[in-house]
């Protein structure tokens, strides 16, 4: 599930609102041992461009 999230991030990463939409719904559908590299992964990949809603979206996670 994880390598279908990225291709589906990759693919709306053009539209800031799909990206969030799209990165909301993958935290949900990853594991929670896989979190982590999810969150890094998209710092890496997006952190230039949509780094405000990476950190959001991963800290608003209920603890």
């Amino acid at each position: 599930m994880l390598e279908f999230c990225k291709k589906v991030l990759i693919k709306v990463s053009f539209d800031k609102i799909l990206f969030k939409k799209e990165l909301q719904k993958s935290i949900r559908w990853v594991k929670k041992e896989e979190l982590a590299q999810l969150k890094e992964w998209c710092i890496k990949q997006f952190g230039y461009k949509y780094s405000d809603i990476i950190l959001g979206s991963f800290n608003a996670l209920p603890a």
